[in-house]
């Protein structure tokens, strides 16, 4: 029983503090630095550098359309602004296509070696100095490139991540509703992150890097904008987040296809761990070292672990000791028949997020799970297999 005790005390701990605790710490030191403008970056409104803004893309021909208009409509002088598509291996009429259409620049090669290899080929043939990397099924709105360059007038700046918006129906699916939770509380950490400190990774669907800081990625790596970004902010520069510059998206189609991608995120998340090294030692850099755990090292490994842990620990507390060990008892077998009611309703007409969201708690901490042992097998491969979208 005191094992028992032990055992839930810590679990508890871990995942209070991965998904409350830490928000509020950091959101509290964030506050503290605003108020002191101690290093406080100072962003220079007229900073209008020569850029490229970068889409890779495989067999998305159906999308292209819209995203070249798209990238047209952008606020940025005309005469500064490199668009360019990287669209290796695709075979449906994306390069023909873009050949033929004017303000843009296509680099094709006949091989798909995913999307690491693809950023690389871009990153040597691009003069530009700014390097901005979207996605092809995005829309970004109309003043992202000038809200994301700005900050590049201060030299310390490696890096500037978008932000990720999902965009959401009342008739949309419980992966619709629960990824637009998680992606507005995720924006939030992440803007604290970044006026504390640096932010911990920076998000594919809009992400710009200062060229003379990237390194060059492994081909195999599977989270390559995170994996780019960290070693930034490893080296001594700054990832900066930037709420006003942001990459729209429809959610996934289900909960299936949700479950398809957080798998292989997952999976490139436990790659990430064993290749960043530094980002876990504080004497190199204490403050990365705490953002980086808290906000991300906990959330792959001891936080799926600890609410497997929780269960059976709560119950045993439950049986011999009562009190408010029976509580938390209860709460977690209401919190799960939340979650499967979400399942179970996930089809229907009814949209109540009190289901979908512990639903999607449940399925991402799943996929965390499922994604460690998809590592540990080595079988998940480098090329993005696409999620249906709704």
């Amino acid at each position: 029983m005191y094992i028992a005790a032990i055992l839930f005390v810590i679990s508890f701990f871990v995942v209070f503090y991965t998904y409350f605790g830490y928000a509020f710490i950091v959101g509290v030191l964030a506050q503290l630095k605003r108020a002191s403008k101690v290093g406080v970056q100072q962003i220079n409104e007229l900073f209008e550098p020569n850029v490229a803004l970068v889409i890779p893309c495989y067999n998305e021909k159906y999308l292209l359309l819209d995203k070249v208009q798209n990238c047209l409509n952008l606020t940025y002088p005309k005469s500064k602004l490199n668009i360019v598509f990287i669209t290796d291996g695709s075979n449906d009429g994306s390069v023909e296509l873009l050949e033929n259409m004017k303000g843009v620049q296509v680099f094709h090669q006949p091989e798909r070696k995913g999307k690491a290899a693809a950023e690389n080929r871009a990153m040597s043939l691009i003069k530009e100095e700014i390097v901005v990397f979207c996605d092809a099924n995005t829309s970004l709105n109309p003043m992202s490139l000038k809200n994301i360059v700005r900050h590049f007038a201060d030299e310390k700046v490696g890096a500037v991540s978008g932000e990720k918006r999902v965009i959401t129906l009342d008739k949309n699916s419980a992966s619709s509703a629960g990824e637009g939770v998680y992606w507005k509380y995720e924006s939030w950490l992440k803007k604290q992150d970044s006026e504390l400190h640096t932010t911990a990774g920076g998000a594919g669907e809009l992400i710009a890097f200062r060229k003379s800081c990237f390194t060059i990625l492994e081909e195999d790596t599977i989270l390559d904008d995170f994996v780019a970004s960290m070693r930034i902010a490893i080296n001594g520069y700054k990832v900066v987040y930037e709420p006003e510059a942001y990459a729209q998206e429809t959610a996934s189609a289900n909960v299936n296809e949700e479950i398809k991608r957080k798998v292989r995120i997952a999976a490139g998340a436990w790659q990430a761990l064993f290749r960043l090294p530094k980002a876990l030692n504080p004497f190199h850099d204490a403050m990365l070292t705490f953002i980086y755990v808290s906000h991300k090292v906990l959330r792959w490994s001891l936080a799926p672990l600890a609410l497997l842990v929780m269960l059976p620990s709560a119950y045993i507390l439950h049986i011999n000791i009562g009190g408010w060990f029976s509580l938390l008892w209860i709460g977690q077998q209401l919190f799960y028949l939340f979650a499967l009611l979400g399942k179970m309703f996930e089809h229907k007409q009814v949209r109540i997020k009190l289901f979908f969201i512990p639903y999607y708690f449940a399925v991402t901490n799943y996929c965390m799970i499922a994604g460690f042992v998809r590592f540990l097998k080595g079988n998940q491969s480098v090329k993005w297999e696409k999620a249906k979208r709704a």
